[in-house]
């Protein structure tokens, strides 16, 4: 069975705070690591009041801190946003706190809405058609120091920091196939192009002295589970608002589950995030399995990275112990075959 992995955004439900985010994030990147995650990965978003992540670098640190096996890493770093050697100074430190357990994933979006954009970037308004040259500047600063080498990382040059690159349309399955780099593909908000781009990247990599002899893909899905298939209906609902909010320009806090959507979307918008999220696989332990199963047959993949906004911390928790229980149950069911 494939390695399952877990997206965190950090979420901020309604009536808490960021520590009290931070707080779960952890007690959650503790669970995934007791119930053999492989990897926790945390996103940049920034300006979004529901997402507490938008300094991924310190809260990787938070998590890696708290843990002690489980990989720690960026889902991702949205490039165009910072300097490259920004990036590598940081995820160096990063790999020198917590030796052989830091991924570092690139996006080319910015994470945000125009106006945060044109903060956060200042002068650097072409950053995102700049993306391949960044991320091969990115990648000579982890390479061993050379003498006379007058920028270097520090710390960096020499760690090999692994960089993935990540995607919702074919510009970064062609980017990491051609520089030979793991991909991961965001089809839990993103599914349209999915299979396209896997088969890209599978077809067009070229295997690189400084990444991967062989393609390694990942794809991102939601997965609401409950005990019941009416309750992880119920907690999907949390990231229906969440969206319907973003949709509409008034992002807030992650509002709590309602049992029904009815009344509170357009029929327009109704349609446009149920295929958005067309890929989630919400319901109880059976359905779950069966979902994932579903999932994977038609998206044959290396990894599968697994992401839940859930209101309550203790309902977030119990969803990803059952779906590392559909894991688990899917493996024996591969090995009885």
């Amino acid at each position: 069975m494939i390695p399952f992995s877990v997206l965190d955004l950090s979420p901020v439900p309604e009536g808490s705070t960021a520590a009290d985010a931070f707080r779960n994030s952890l007690d959650l990147a503790r669970l995934a690591e007791r119930l053999d995650y492989r990897r926790y990965w945390l996103a940049e978003h920034h300006n979004m009041p529901g997402i507490a992540s938008a300094a991924t670098a310190v809260v990787i640190d938070h998590i890696a801190a708290g843990t002690s096996t489980i990989r720690v890493g960026s889902g991702g770093i949205m490039l165009p946003n910072h300097a490259p050697l920004v990036i590598a100074e940081q995820f160096g430190t990063l790999a020198s706190l917590h030796p052989g357990r830091i991924d570092l994933g690139l996006g080319r979006a910015p994470g945000t809405d125009q106006l945060t954009t044109r903060a956060l970037r200042r002068d650097r308004r072409d950053a995102a058609e700049t993306f391949p040259q960044d991320v091969l500047e990115l990648k000579s600063y982890f390479k061993p120091v050379k003498p006379g080498q007058n920028v270097q990382a520090v710390p960096g040059g020499g760690l090999r920091v692994p960089i993935w690159l990540l995607g919702s349309s074919l510009f970064s399955a062609r980017l990491a196939a051609a520089l030979g780099l793991p991909f991961a593909f965001a089809s839990h908000f993103a599914p349209d192009h999915l299979q396209g781009a896997l088969s890209l990247y599978r077809r067009e990599f070229q295997p690189s002295d400084d990444g991967l002899e062989q393609p390694y893909a990942m794809a991102a899905i939601a997965v609401y589970a409950a005990d019941t298939d009416r309750e992880a209906a119920r907690l999907f609902t949390s990231l229906h608002q969440s969206f319907l909010q973003l949709h509409r320009g008034t992002p807030g806090k992650l509002p709590p589950p309602v049992d029904s959507m009815e009344g509170l979307w357009s029929a327009a918008e109704k349609a446009g995030i149920t295929h958005t999220f067309r890929e989630a696989v919400v319901g109880a332990p059976d359905t779950v399995r069966r979902g994932i199963a579903a999932f994977l047959e038609r998206n044959p993949v290396d990894e599968l990275m697994v992401t839940a906004a859930i209101h309550d911390p203790g309902a977030r928790l119990r969803s990803f112990e059952i779906v590392a229980e559909a894991r688990d149950a899917l493996l024996e069911d591969s090995v009885a075959r």
